[in-house]
């Protein structure tokens, strides 16, 4: 099926956010899906999974969050979830149609806390290896990573080398050159394109994470559109327990635990990724209207 792509812009709370839209003929759509990436990512890491989703029907537009690749970084440097979930609210209100959010990490937390605000912003939610409560080890692993590129990097195969100690057991691409999408050079050196105040203490300070987190689980009591979790079999962000635990507080959600990828479940294997994700669109969020 043939589909258009073009970049556009979406509004936030006192930001712009860039976006990239993949959409099927007008005859054939669906829905829409608004794709949120994980922290230290950028919209860039939804592209094989808007194509899809596009050619089997729906419209799908994946934003960087704010401080995140090409979106305006917060003048006040406010990167806390009330920030992420106002500028979500904000940028469906020009949406044709509520919905379904899929959120990897941060924008899986960020679409969950969204919902509990308002829970007519979105008819069906996708959580990507992201749940109320996770594991503090592996999220430190996160925050470490992307403290080391702060410095930045004197060649991309040094930032290759970055991401491959990271993720190894991700097949490392041939060439680096595909992360130039991520980076950003600057007198003489690579960095991330992302704004450093990410790290700031309001943002990791572990009462902030242990708020956040109850936060999210009295979210997902109150949770009533279709849900899905895909949890990466290998990840050290989401547990086997904590899993159960959205369960317990989402019996109706559907769990499945892909083989082989580890927390970066779409980019880990996008085609099973995208064929779950397929399957839980054409099923419950179709069956719900």
């Amino acid at each position: 099926m043939e589909y258009g792509h073009r970049r556009l812009t979406l509004p936030g709370e006192g930001v712009r956010l860039t976006a990239d839209r993949w959409a099927p003929p007008l005859r054939t759509r669906r829905g829409t899906v608004l794709l949120l990436h994980g922290g230290g990512q950028t919209r860039h890491s939804w592209r094989h999974t808007g194509r899809r989703l596009a050619a089997q029907g729906w419209t799908a537009i994946a934003f960087d969050l704010r401080g995140h690749g090409d979106s305006d970084w917060a003048p006040d440097g406010d990167y806390t979830l009330d920030a992420h979930v106002a500028d979500l609210r904000k940028a469906v209100t020009v949406l044709d149609e509520p919905p379904v959010l899929v959120g990897a990490s941060l924008g899986g937390m960020t679409s969950l806390l969204a919902l509990a605000a308002d829970p007519a912003v979105a008819r069906g939610l996708a959580l990507v290896d992201v749940t109320p409560t996770t594991e503090r080890a592996g999220t430190a692993e996160i925050t470490d990573f992307m403290r080391s590129g702060t410095a930045g990097f004197a060649t991309l195969d040094e930032a290759a080398a970055a991401v491959a100690a990271y993720n190894p057991h991700r097949t490392r691409p041939p060439r680096p050159e595909g992360l130039k999408k991520n980076l950003r050079r600057r007198d003489g050196r690579w960095y991330w394109h992302w704004d450093p105040r990410l790290l700031d203490a309001r943002q990791t300070d572990p009462r902030t994470l242990d708020e956040n987190a109850r936060r999210a689980r009295e979210a997902a009591r109150g949770l009533a559109v279709p849900t899905l979790l895909v949890r990466g079999r290998q990840s050290r962000v989401v547990s086997t327990a904590s899993a159960q635990e959205l369960l317990s507080l989402v019996p109706s959600a559907r769990l499945v635990d892909v083989d082989g990828a580890g927390h970066m479940v779409a980019g880990d294997d996008n085609d099973v990724f995208g064929e779950h994700l397929l399957d839980f669109l054409d099923g419950p969020v179709r069956l719900a209207g």
